[in-house]
């Protein structure tokens, strides 16, 4: 008999198994069900309790013996408990995550519009969260009168929720609105996890918005489901680490700054001792163009060096769980500024220019010419990077101080 899972007709990739053994329970099991096996999968109760995930919130419903109040409100489930007399409990714990999602990013949604995309099972439980919070929640969706092609109506939102898979993983390049519409806004939640930036929330940060992703929803609503399970307090403490360790198995690291700064050695570096695997953006190129990058500059000019930069960062950056050092230009491109921010907590690295590294650099000749590199790059590395380490001490302090930043960005 199967203790505890998640069901739904196809999983694909994800993060629950993975949640529950960093919560306590290793057995927890991925069971996909395929609509014509539902009613019996269900019947037969050969489980103590489950996750449900899309398309199957509603239709557990007609199984449960009774329903939780938050079930009951937003008229889905997603946890089944199975009872002593062998009844089902079902329950909703989107909720729960919704709002420690909100908490966490400090967002209120008391007295506040609230726009949130999307009209689908996601929605209810957004809506239901933001009305239990004291907010106005609006439902903008692709039809009816609060479309997409009315936002001006609602200029006023103090708060967007994004409960669309617009900007999810295999197409994290789409943004569902564009934020600057709406200029009184305090707060942007999008509860898509893949990946962890979306592009929905990087334009929140440059804008200084209050924002949280949906990694977080994710966290908490297992968390929750566990109790329910267990019947007891999941302590605060193993939450944080199981959201941390979580983080850094599908996070990277990356590094970016001035040419010869050093992110290629303290990039091994640091790889090495978070045991993860390392990627010179750099390396990479070299060895797709087959000749060195100097060779690439002088043959077939910097647009096409340009070229197989971008798609060597959007290639590697749609992974997780990895160091990455970037070639010092890679910042020039917006396209390539998201990419890096996407999946990753990205530290810049400097270095005072006459200590910087110049042979092999095709654009990096002269003093003058590294003052001037730097003054026109610096806001692009500002815009990228979480935070900023000097890198004019030893080896090993560099290396330390680069970890402790990623540490403390991750437990944030």
């Amino acid at each position: 008999m199967m203790q505890y899972g998640l069901i739904g007709e196809t999983l694909g990739h994800s993060y629950s198994a993975r949640l529950h053994a960093l919560l306590g329970d290793a057995e927890y099991e991925l069971h996909p069900v395929a609509r014509d096996e539902l009613d019996a999968f269900l019947k037969a109760r050969d489980f103590q309790g489950l996750n449900v995930t899309i398309p199957y919130k509603r239709d557990v419903i007609l199984y449960c013996a009774e329903l939780g109040e938050t079930a009951r409100a937003v008229g889905s489930v997603n946890t089944l408990v199975k009872r002593a007399d062998g009844s089902l409990l079902g329950d909703n714990t989107d909720a729960y995550g919704f709002m420690k999602m909100a908490e966490k990013a400090h967002i209120s949604f008391a007295g506040k519009k609230v726009l949130v995309l999307g009209s689908g099972g996601t929605s209810l439980t957004a809506c239901y969260a933001v009305r239990a919070a004291g907010g106005e929640p609006v439902v903008i969706s692709r039809h009816g009168t609060d479309d997409y092609d009315h936002l001006e109506r609602h200029r006023n939102a103090a708060a967007i929720v994004n409960a669309t898979p617009v900007g999810m993983y295999p197409n994290p390049a789409a943004s569902p609105v564009d934020l600057t519409r709406f200029p009184r806004l305090e707060g942007v939640l999008d509860v898509v996890y893949n990946p962890l930036r979306t592009r929905l929330l990087q334009q929140a940060e440059a804008l200084k918005i209050p924002c949280a992703g949906g990694l977080t929803m994710l966290v908490w609503q297992a968390v929750r489901a566990r109790e329910l399970f267990d019947g007891h307090a999941v302590d605060p403490d193993t939450v944080q680490t199981a959201e941390v360790t979580l983080k850094r198995e599908v996070c990277n690291l990356v590094l970016v700054g001035m040419p010869g700064c050093g992110k290629t050695t303290i990039g091994k570096r640091c790889a090495k001792q978070l045991g993860l695997p390392f990627t010179d953006v750099d390396a990479e190129i070299v060895r797709r163009a087959g000749k060195p990058v100097p060779q690439i500059f002088a043959e077939e000019g910097e647009a096409v060096f340009r070229a197989l930069e971008t798609q060597v960062i959007a290639e590697f950056c749609n992974r997780g769980g990895q160091v990455i050092s970037t070639g010092g230009g890679a910042v020039l491109s917006a396209e390539n500024r998201a990419n890096l921010r996407m999946n990753a907590v990205v530290a810049r690295l400097m270095r005072p220019l006459e200590r910087l590294k110049t042979e092999g650099r095709p654009l990096s000749a002269g003093l003058e010419t590294l003052r001037r590199m730097e003054r026109d790059r610096a806001p692009y590395y500002c815009d990228t990077a979480d935070y900023t380490v000097m890198n004019d001490r030893t080896l090993s302090d560099c290396v330390r101080r680069v970890l402790e930043g990623y540490d403390e960005a991750l437990r944030n």
